[in-house]
């Protein structure tokens, strides 16, 4: 992927303008027809008007369960047998268990031992529950821990590798996917290799599949905006594993690579890891992408500025239209800052490139772009030690992408738009990460109901919801914003279909990190 989008807006390294909108469209020409493109991006006439898709969708707030304190419930997955809710609780060490036959009033029940091994994720199928745990020394093998939905008993136990951070069934739930994202010690030392698992659930086989072939390929990944950064770091010890969407065939998966700003694509057949994807840019400067830069010039205002967002997905999710493959994601952006390495700094304490930025003073102030967050790892074009270009971690949107990873639709501006009309109290956190990643867009899920495709959006600092229709991928739809007072923090975004659902209607479950609460939305 070259870093392109329909309106030109990304940005890849040391490539003129020209190339960047030219050079992605040759190539889709070699592969498709006009009338495949129009397909492809969801083009053309709008395949799902209004008046074709009556089915309604109108979520509204049903109750919230309280199931700790901080990091007390992360992620949250959902057994339709036994009505059973697994939430990843950090502060207990454990993964809580609630009954949800009524929705209004949640039960614990009990709790899946870990041994004292933290969790970071939790996934079930058919009556098993796998949960992903970390070595109590991160940098070492990490694993997965299978029990049964009902007895709450372990069942068994895989190794995988160091810090896994996700993990998930396949939809035929023949294969556990498991992203390792192998982060390093404080000192930055010990730095070891991030992976993806694949565990073969019928034979019990793990297959760990590293980034080693892609280490002769690092300098075309990065010159199309892919990171290699980590300080005297190969490809295959840089990248970080984050987060899994698998395809509803579960032959393929993809897994964002979020300090890398990447998503690499995973054969589950062949157990193989077939491209990365690297992301590119995105330009702050072009309309329809503006950011409030500043939370310190006394107002919440969208402007156009010099600045380039680095996408860094986090969350990932996978849909279909009309036979096409396609990957959604939330950028929320991510920094590395250790003890013995930090990329971070404020656009106010760097040195600017005079020719590139002859205004420089006067964007340095506080209230123009000093206090933005960003990287001392790129925009260096000409190596002189001064920055040509600045960047800021994050997209501040959602993304739709092929399969392929070319850019389908991008959000823009429409979550601080969307949210700075109808809620400007909370607009990026109230204003105190305008400075950061804004309202930073960290989780997603997509919902079947009907013939629509329906999105849903965890804005982390704003502590809201937003909800879109994706049924046409390059013409989304915003239809609301949900939220509750006193859930802080949504980190997992799980969508029950009515089917599985112990109410026969289509239920949104959120996560709330910081407030330890889960809250439930029921489709009305």
């Amino acid at each position: 992927m070259f870093g392109w989008d329909l309106q030109g807006q990304i940005k890849p390294n040391n490539m003129k303008i020209s190339l960047r909108l030219l050079l992605p469209l040759f190539l889709l020409s070699l592969t498709y027809s006009c009338d495949a493109i129009d397909d492809f991006i969801g083009g053309g006439e709008d395949d799902h008007p209004d008046d074709e898709m009556p089915t309604s969708v109108n979520f509204k707030y049903v109750s919230t369960l309280q199931v700790g304190g901080e990091e007390s419930a992360e992620i949250a997955a959902y057994d339709a047998k036994t009505k059973r809710l697994f939430v990843v609780n950090v502060e207990s060490e454990d993964v809580s268990v609630f009954d949800i036959s009524n929705v209004s009033a949640g039960q614990y029940v009990g709790s899946l031992n870990l041994n004292g091994r933290v969790p970071n994720s939790v996934s079930v199928y058919n009556g098993m529950v796998a949960v992903a745990v970390e070595d109590q020394v991160k940098q070492n093998p990490g694993f997965v821990k299978v029990y049964d939905a009902e007895s709450l008993q372990f069942k068994t136990a895989y190794q995988v590798g160091a810090l896994p951070d996700m993990v998930t069934f396949t939809p035929d739930g023949k294969y556990l996917v498991v992203a390792n994202e192998g982060e390093p010690d404080d000192d930055y030392v010990i730095d070891p290799k991030g992976t993806i698992s694949i565990i073969s659930v019928e034979a019990g086989t793990v297959y760990d599949l590293d980034f080693e072939a892609f280490n002769t390929m690092e300098e075309g990944l990065e010159s199309a905006g892919f990171r290699v950064f980590g300080p005297n770091a190969t490809l295959a010890m840089d990248v970080e594993p984050e987060y899994v969407a698998v395809s509803d065939d579960s032959k393929t998966a993809w897994v964002t690579l979020q300090e890398n700003n990447g998503v690499a694509v995973v054969d589950l057949e062949s157990k193989q890891i077939t491209d990365i994807l690297p992301l590119g840019f995105k330009s702050y400067a072009a309309p329809g992408n503006e950011i409030d830069p500043s939370n310190r010039d006394d107002k919440k205002e969208l402007r156009s500025v010099p600045v380039f967002g680095i996408y860094q997905p986090d969350a990932i999710a996978y849909y279909s239209v009309n036979g096409m493959d396609y990957i959604v994601t939330a950028n929320e952006g991510d920094a590395r800052d250790y003890d013995g390495f930090s990329e971070e700094e404020r656009m106010a304490d760097l040195v600017l490139d005079e020719t590139a930025f002859p205004d420089a003073a006067t964007l340095q102030l506080d209230e123009n772009l000093g206090r933005l967050q960003s990287t001392t790892t790129l925009g260096d074009i000409d190596g002189d030690g001064d920055f040509d270009e600045l960047y800021n971690y994050g997209a501040r949107s959602f993304t739709i992408w092929s399969g392929m990873g070319q850019i389908v639709y991008d959000s823009g501006n429409d979550i601080a738009t969307k949210t700075l009309e109808l809620t400007p109290e909370v607009f990026n956190g109230d204003d105190s990460r305008s400075d950061d990643k804004g309202a930073e867009p960290e989780a997603v899920t997509i919902q079947t109901i009907g013939e629509r495709e329906i999105l849903f959006v965890g804005l982390e600092r704003n502590n809201q919801i937003l909800e879109y229709d994706i049924t046409n991928p390059s013409f989304p739809e915003f239809l609301q914003l949900l939220s509750n007072e006193g859930d802080v923090g949504p980190e997992g975004v799980l969508a029950i279909d009515a089917a599985d659902s112990p109410t026969g209607k289509e239920l949104l479950v959120i996560s709330n990190e910081v407030s330890g609460t889960v809250s439930f939305y029921q489709n009305d």
